[in-house]
């Protein structure tokens, strides 16, 4: 009965919520691992190209905690580094400005849950979409945080975002190495901790590829085609 079918769902990776007409399957073994992951640790950090799922998946898994009462809130980040991430502070102009950047947090997001309970959770700050700068000397608790398009990030924001993590949250970290924006003298945050964190135990690093490519078969062709460019 029961317990059966909650095995066979745990099996197959499965994300089933509320309101949701259709179950969130992962479509590669990897994105089956990356959703695994994310199940067991508190910390992930999940890297590869675009259109592998990682944002998207992570997202699900947010708003599943959520459903599921395990989490009181979702905070959804990305470093704004296209406007510097300084944003000149205008409070009242904040929402406009940042929007086209976050714009797509907020499709993950309606892709999951109706549009008047994502409306819904925003105003009460159930859900939080925000640019990086916002999470300085803030800690945060009882939640679900996504750090996407992490390879924006500097070294000192990552660093300032992996150390706001509070009792009972979840954190996951997705960024593509090959879509660094930032100068090229800063690091990226990313690369750093990539290097700085494997082998402390509860923090999970996954791998995506261009075989785990879910967007139009030609976008798995165009990514192995750059990345053979690259290699020489």
């Amino acid at each position: 009965g029961q317990a059966g079918e909650m095995t066979v769902q745990a099996a197959d990776g499965k994300i089933v919520l509320p309101g949701l007409r259709r179950a969130i399957v992962p479509k590669t073994p990897g994105q089956r691992d990356y959703l695994q992951a994310i199940a067991n640790h508190d910390i992930v950090v999940g890297i590869g190209p675009a259109g592998t799922g990682k944002t998207y998946l992570a997202v699900a898994k947010a708003v599943e905690a959520l459903a599921r009462k395990r989490v009181k809130r979702i905070i959804l980040a990305r470093p704004a580094v296209e406007a510097g991430e300084s944003l000149g502070f205008l409070p009242g102009d904040l929402q406009a400005k940042v929007d086209p950047y976050l714009r797509p947090l907020y499709d993950a997001l309606e892709d999951m849950m109706p549009n008047d309970r994502v409306q819904r959770a925003l105003e009460t700050r159930t859900i939080e979409i925000a640019p990086l700068a916002y999470m300085r000397g803030r800690t945060l608790a009882d939640a679900f945080i996504i750090l996407d398009e992490a390879q924006n990030a500097t070294g000192a924001q990552m660093k300032m975002f992996l150390t706001r993590l509070g009792v009972n949250s979840k954190t996951v970290v997705t960024g593509d190495k090959t879509q660094i924006d930032l100068p090229r003298r800063e690091e990226s945050g990313l690369v750093q901790v990539e290097r700085v964190l494997p082998g402390i135990e509860g923090i999970a690093f996954c791998y995506l590829h261009e075989t785990d490519v879910v967007r139009h078969r030609l976008v798995r062709e165009i990514i192995r085609a750059y990345a053979e460019d690259q290699n020489g």
